[in-house]
């Protein structure tokens, strides 16, 4: 029976070997849920890098979108923050185009993850999808929590529970503290998650930013069930989107 684990930090990714194995790369708020709504709303690929200066280089050379934040706030000169509503709001303009973003801790937390044999970035917007692909893989998980700079955030943690509970019958969530850990945060939590999570320093911090919107957004659950951004050669794309054009050819 393959394995899911949890790592709480991407400074504690040494302690594990990525190699064979699914990495989920989650950061609630707010990458990994504005990357799955962007391309939910029509962006065809999203290339995420650590900084800003490869963002803005990667827009000029290939004419996409370039979204970025840094602790928490918009970073000047880009077009989009890394709020999932600039793609809700503005998806008429954003349908068939790529896209270039950098956050403080989601793409960097992406970007050192790349040795597993798979990834693949998970939110409370796609659990579904996250799930049926793990079940499809049938291989050892790894989610990869971004934290805040380095730091235990509950928000990702919390996502690693509610997987480990939908993943519970095909894998192993018993052998690993970290995952029985963030499966009883889950339970503890999911009757009433946004009031649960209002408690969490990265809640507070976001929401002092006027950001509670996105915050209530990010929480909702499966509203892209079907988008699985997953990475391919230096890219990550909607991976039905992928597969229907496999079986088209």
């Amino acid at each position: 029976m393959p394995k899911l684990d949890i790592c709480f930090s991407p400074e504690l990714l040494l302690l594990y070997d990525l190699r064979g194995r699914v990495a989920v790369i989650v950061d609630i708020l707010r990458a990994s849920s504005t990357i799955v709504t962007a391309l939910g709303e029509g962006v065809t690929h999203v290339f995420p890098v650590a900084s800003l200066e490869e963002c803005a280089a990667l827009g000029r050379q290939h004419g996409c979108l370039t979204a970025a934040e840094r602790d928490g706030l918009p970073a000047a000169g880009f077009d989009l923050s890394n709020s999932p509503f600039g793609f809700r709001d503005a998806a008429r303009r954003v349908r068939g185009r790529a896209l270039a973003i950098s956050t403080t801790n989601g793409t960097a937390a992406l970007q050192r993850s790349l040795a597993a044999k798979a990834v693949v970035v998970g939110s409370f917007l796609n659990l579904a999808a996250v799930v049926a692909f793990a079940r499809e893989q049938a291989r050892d998980v790894l989610v990869v929590c971004a934290g805040w700079k380095g730091q235990f955030c509950l928000e990702d943690t919390v996502f690693g529970g509610a997987l480990a509970e939908r993943l519970a019958a095909d894998f192993d969530v018993q052998s690993s503290d970290a995952t029985l850990a963030a499966l009883h945060l889950w339970q503890q939590g999911k009757a009433d998650l946004a009031a649960y999570l209002e408690q969490s320093a990265h809640v507070r911090r976001l929401n002092s930013l006027e950001a509670s919107q996105d915050f209530a957004f990010c929480l909702r659950l499966d509203a892209y069930a079907t988008v699985l951004p997953i990475w391919q050669k230096d890219r990550l794309v909607d991976a039905a989107r992928r597969n229907a054009a496999l079986d088209e050819e």
